[in-house]
């Protein structure tokens, strides 16, 4: 698993500093938060997307792993955050207004490519090994579109 370090590292910082910026968010905006039936879901959205890469990141720096042990890892974070969004995206579902359902698509089908990325990353590491690794490039990228585009709601959308 050489030669990913940099990349494991980078996620790390990156993924730090924006749940940092969706809980200034969630701080800032509270109580409009609060008012509306689906906004703290999305804030547990973006955060749970970000603990994903966090997770992830941090446990493809431990030195040592086999390609078994970092595919199960790989796959077993990834089915904990791809249920977990499953479940916040159903109950999204049934709080929205009618007018948002469109919105509402579009966040699902990028969650689901987030942390589907994830799971398959594991399956492919199981299967091939270290090139399995590539899979979790695009599931990050996702990650960090769901989380900005949480972001820009709790920040800047509500307050319009």
């Amino acid at each position: 698993m050489s030669g990913w370090e940099s990349f494991f590292v980078a996620q790390v910082g990156a993924s730090a500093a924006v749940a940092g910026l969706v809980f200034v968010g969630v701080s800032i905006n509270l109580d409009k938060i609060l008012k509306y039936a689906g906004l703290p879901g999305r804030a547990q959205e973006a955060l749970i997307v970000l603990m994903l890469v966090l997770v992830v990141s941090s446990l493809m720096l431990v030195p040592g792993q086999s390609g078994t042990l970092i595919g199960a890892e790989l796959l077993g974070v990834g089915a904990l955050a791809w249920t977990w969004v499953v479940i916040l995206d159903a109950m999204n579902l049934r709080q929205l207004e009618p007018r948002h359902r469109g919105w509402w698509a579009l966040r699902v089908v990028l969650s689901q490519l987030a942390t589907l990325s994830v799971i398959i990353a594991g399956l492919a590491v199981l299967a091939w090994g270290s090139a399995g690794l590539y899979w979790l490039v695009p599931g990050v990228i996702f990650c960090f579109v769901v989380a900005f585009f949480n972001a820009w709601v709790l920040l800047i959308e509500i307050n319009r």
